[in-house]
């Protein structure tokens, strides 16, 4: 495996290189706004069902991560066990969330201050859920959340910000499942329905993409400080 290890600082440019993870090590991905625009948060996005094809190039990942670069955040896709170069088998959704524990952990790891912001799709979404319910998060974005398919009955509800983005038409994850889950919970998450628009967001994406942007904004982490002369190691003098 040519892929670099993990570093020991959140890359500076997009960069990918695996970490460990409890059964072997994980690809990840990650990338960074623009530093004028940076904030103080790194989002970690978790990709649909791997035995349904689902990986961290899937188009609504994607989206995700492109909604959330723009909007500050440093962001952080990765494959589950057995998919691309991450090692292990599938696990029903158990192992999984190790994986994205163990994500989210180094993300913390590297970044002690950034606040972190938990996304998913699909399969995604239920395992952002659990990473929510275990890790202090800032935020909660779940698109099409599986809810009925793997043991949403035992998740304690995050205490964060919960945004549920789905698609009326959904052939994968019937809407009304999501509806009567949402509803059980206190407070509610924001749910936003999104008209004619499949499991997929086929023709959606840009639509997408506006309403993660349009509904999380308000919990924005602070933009970072640009450091002074002396953290920067230029010694006395005024900032620049």
């Amino acid at each position: 495996m040519n892929t670099p290890f993990a570093p020991e600082h959140f890359p500076e440019t997009a960069a990918t290189f695996v970490i460990p993870g409890s059964v072997g090590v994980l690809e990840v991905a990650t990338d960074v706004p623009p530093a004028d625009a940076a904030r103080n948060g790194v989002a970690v996005i978790c990709h649909p069902n791997p035995v349904q094809g689902g990986t961290m190039t899937n188009k609504v990942v994607t989206t995700l991560e492109r909604a959330l670069r723009e909007l500050g955040l440093a962001t952080l896709r990765f494959n589950f066990r057995g998919v691309g170069k991450s090692e292990g088998e599938y696990d029903h959704a158990l192992g999984e969330v190790d994986d994205a524990l163990a994500v989210a952990d180094w993300a913390r790891r590297v970044r002690p201050q950034a606040a972190l912001w938990m996304a998913g799709f699909s399969f995604g979404g239920y395992v952002a859920m659990r990473v929510a319910a275990l890790r202090e998060t800032a935020q909660l974005i779940t698109v099409a959340p599986a809810v009925k398919r793997f043991h949403t009955g035992e998740l304690a509800p995050p205490s964060c910000p919960w945004l549920i983005v789905q698609g009326e038409a959904d052939d994968v994850v019937p809407p009304q499942e999501v509806y009567a889950f949402a509803a059980q919970i206190a407070p509610p998450p924001d749910l936003v329905k999104v008209a004619d628009s499949g499991h997929f967001f086929h023709g959606k994406l840009i639509e997408l993409r506006g309403i993660v942007q349009e509904r999380v904004r308000t919990n924005l982490p602070p933009l970072i400080e640009p450091l002074s002369r002396q953290e920067r190691g230029w010694g006395e003098g005024p900032d620049v």
